[in-house]
């Protein structure tokens, strides 16, 4: 690559940079010394607790989903490579 190629490349990378702040200034951007402030409703334990047991037992559905698809798509996939592989040893075996 030369010299002018890469003073070039240079170049068009501080233009969009410079584009890149200009429009981020302009939309607002990011300021930080500005604190996010959130308005979190207040939650008992029992809550607490409710939406934890909740949350496993979810959670456990889905990994039973996951596993089961999983091993479903696994036989699927032996099953047909064993019909390919018998498929195939039709056609070679003259």
């Amino acid at each position: 690559m030369s010299a002018g190629a890469m003073i070039t490349s240079v170049r068009n990378n501080l233009n969009l940079l410079s584009k890149r702040d200009r429009m981020k200034n302009r939309l607002g951007g990011y300021n930080s010394d500005k604190k996010t402030e959130y308005n979190l409703p207040k939650a008992t334990t029992k809550q607490l607790k409710d939406i934890a047991k909740r949350l496993k037992e979810e959670r456990k559905i889905r990994m039973l989903k996951v596993i089961s698809l999983t091993v479903l798509g696994f036989l699927g996939l032996v099953y047909i490579l064993t019909y390919l592989a018998d498929g195939i040893r039709e056609i070679f075996w003259f």
